[in-house]
């Protein structure tokens, strides 16, 4: 996912203009298809999905940025709590506190990399699962006096959630229906709801789903493995109590007719 906006910025007193460009990457993980580290020409970012414990190791783990670019690339960690409705997730643009990043800045060179830690220093007795983004901000360069330049600037969202010990996610199916694809193809479009305190994903799992024509002849039946919903999909975060209407990119072959699907966790036959 990626959202992109210009704003001026004055480089000198002479009154040249330079320009920079911010552009929003990342997410595409948890309700996109992106299983794969996020790049742009600047930084690589990985991994971009994180699931913190409340107490033990678990409780911290490193996010790696290289820098595939050909100069310096200064870097800031920004954090914020996440709300959620049916279409997925939405920033706050709040920090509650609850996550620490050591360093919280960088300037690294290039072809180099940094680690960053994300630790959990939040309410240890956590009753259902938080989320947050933690926002990897390219920031924008000075310019030389008198000169103007156009600079593009990347933020990269990296999801983290943290749930309660112990709890683990009760993802179902609890409706489908036919959908249509950009190109008009008739798609499945499932309701998944999660009926648990602890969040889960889609990817942890696999979907079965099932299309019958009108004369209830079964026409079609196909099995998504975890693998191949995170790469069609994502990773298909449903959080604590939530409920998400999903669009699965699998194209039908009868229009009309009736769907149903399954979801059977990992661990499960």
């Amino acid at each position: 996912m990626g959202s992109f906006s210009v704003a001026s910025k004055r480089s000198g007193g002479n009154g040249l203009r330079g320009f920079l460009m911010a552009g929003v990457v990342g997410a595409a993980a948890l309700f996109g298809a992106c299983a794969l580290p996020m790049a742009a020409d600047a930084m690589t970012v990985q991994p971009v999905v994180l699931d913190l414990s409340t107490a033990g190791r678990g409780m911290s783990q490193v996010v790696t940025v290289e820098n595939t670019f050909t100069n310096p690339l200064p870097v800031e960690l920004r954090i914020e709590s996440l709300t959620f409705d049916e279409q997925g997730a939405h920033g706050t643009g709040k920090d509650p506190g609850d996550l620490l990043v050591f360093p919280p800045q960088a300037l690294i060179q290039p072809g180099q990399t940094q680690t960053f830690r994300i630790q959990y220093v939040g309410d240890p007795a956590l009753t259902e699962s938080k989320h947050y983004y933690v926002t990897v901000a390219q920031l924008p360069v000075k310019l030389p006096e008198g000169q103007s330049a156009i600079q593009i600037l990347y933020n990269f969202q990296v999801l983290v959630s943290v749930g309660p010990l112990g709890v683990k996610p009760a993802l179902a199916v609890t409706g489908a229906e036919l959908g249509k694809n950009d190109a008009g193809k008739p798609v499945p479009v499932l309701t998944v709801t999660n009926g648990s305190k602890a969040h889960g994903y889609l990817s942890h799992g696999r979907l079965r789903i099932i299309e019958k024509d009108a004369s209830g002849k079964e026409v079609f039946r196909k099995t998504l493995p975890g693998p191949e919903i995170q790469q069609t999909i994502g990773f298909g975060l449903v959080t604590s109590g939530q409920t998400r209407r999903i669009t699965v990119p699998v194209v039908l072959p009868v229009e009309g007719g009736t769907v149903e699907a399954q979801f059977t966790p990992d661990g499960q036959r």
